[in-house]
């Protein structure tokens, strides 16, 4: 399917000029909304076109990274080639970019020349530090962002030091700060939307700071207490029992019980009544001051049990819980396959390809229909966007 159906940024026009990761998740999340992407990339690609699998030399993970995406491409060390980004900016309604800050500038494509061209254009900047501070210039990429914004500190084991905290095993600062940037490019083209004598403006996301946001009460905790919160492994300091429980067949099985319903029903799924009744264990307060003698009395339950088994006994109780799944668990469970979010899409260059829906749903839209296309060979849609730029129209392009 082509047509952007009764999607919400239909008609939304985005250049990306992204490369690896943040920048192309951003525009993925607008296209998979709806907007009309162009994404340019360097004559070679992408250099994330040679990152993991690939089938004939075309990278399986390309195919959901550029899906609903136009792909062009230009060589921006060539005066030629940027004018040829002006002329497509020119019709935009906002530039996603991530370059190291300050890039743009060095080359000529600053906010002041960008904005002379088009005065409405929303630039969103994504770089590793901010495009100002003493740090502006250092280079990153995302796991210097899960270093300095906090969370690396956070996976640690507690008292474990022989082993390096580990990283959650996805770039997870690039796609937050995705995620920040599309959420403020689409405020600011409300914006500019709304009041017909608003100029573009610039805005400045970056990897760190994005992490960082996601420090809960942290910081107020430091500046009012001066606690420094450490690593706490899978359970959490402020509920209890919430943790993570080994099970015979070698698998985990996360278990939330933290209200005082839910630890009662907990308590009689796994045998222990008592506990619910014991008044040290009355409240969250309690439970969190004595939780090591509540984690060892659920973790010597499910000891006994595959977590398939134990699973389905604090389900039946209403215990939220779940087994740790892996890839193939979340690529067969029959929840996943009813809310679309495992769909099978026919890849024009890898064949039929599994895809993560899109992570929203509008009533009257299928999860399907928002994916369009996968992501394109680069420089697939040169003469269709760069044609349609030269005869000067403005209708939203689809392949």
């Amino acid at each position: 399917m082509t047509q952007a159906p009764n999607l919400p940024l239909a008609g939304l026009k985005i250049v990306e000029l992204g490369h690896y990761i943040a920048a192309p998740f951003a525009t993925r999340l607008l296209a998979d909304l709806g907007a009309e992407v162009v994404k340019v990339e360097p004559p070679d690609g992408d250099p994330v076109r040679g990152w993991g699998s690939s089938v004939e030399g075309h990278a399986v993970w390309f195919s959901v990274h550029g899906r609903n995406k136009l792909s062009v491409t230009l060589d921006l060390k060539k005066p030629a080639d940027r004018e040829k980004l002006v002329a497509l900016l020119q019709r935009a309604d906002a530039l996603v970019e991530n370059f190291r800050a300050g890039y743009l500038e060095r080359i000529g494509l600053g906010p002041d020349v960008l904005h002379a061209a088009n005065p409405r254009l929303i630039i969103g900047r994504i770089s590793g530090y901010g495009q100002g501070g003493p740090y502006r210039d250092k280079p990153a990429f995302g796991a210097i962002g899960e270093a300095m914004g906090g969370l690396r500190h956070l996976t640690a084991n507690p008292g474990q030091t022989d082993y390096p905290p580990p990283r959650c095993g996805v770039s997870i600062s690039d796609d937050l700060a995705g995620m920040y940037c599309a959420m403020a490019v689409v405020a600011a083209c409300w914006q500019v939307k709304g009041d017909p004598a608003a100029r573009g403006r610039v805005v400045d996301v970056d990897l760190v700071s994005s992490v960082f946001s996601l420090m809960e009460g942290m910081l107020p905790e430091y500046g009012l207490f001066g606690w420094v919160r450490q690593p706490q492994g899978a359970a959490i300091k402020t509920a209890a029992p919430t943790n993570t429980y080994p099970c015979a067949d070698g698998k985990w099985l996360c278990i939330a019980g933290n209200s005082d319903l839910i630890f009662k029903r907990l308590m009689g799924a796994i045998g222990k009544p008592e506990m619910a009744e014991d008044p040290r264990f009355a409240n969250n307060t309690g439970r969190c001051a004595n939780v090591a003698e509540l984690d060892a009395a659920i973790a010597d339950w499910t000891r006994g049990r595959d977590a398939a088994t134990a699973e389905a006994v604090l389900e039946a109780a209403e215990v939220p819980c779940s087994r740790l799944f892996d890839m193939a668990d979340c690529a067969t469970d029959p929840h996943f396959r009813d809310r679309g979010w495992v769909m099978e899409v026919a890849d024009p260059l890898l064949g039929d390809v599994l895809h993560p829906a899109a992570p929203f749903r509008f009533d009257g839209v299928a999860p399907r229909e928002m994916v369009r296309w996968t992501g394109p060979a680069a420089g697939a849609h040169n003469d269709l966007v760069f044609g349609a730029v030269a005869r000067g129209e403005g209708a939203p392009l689809r392949p």
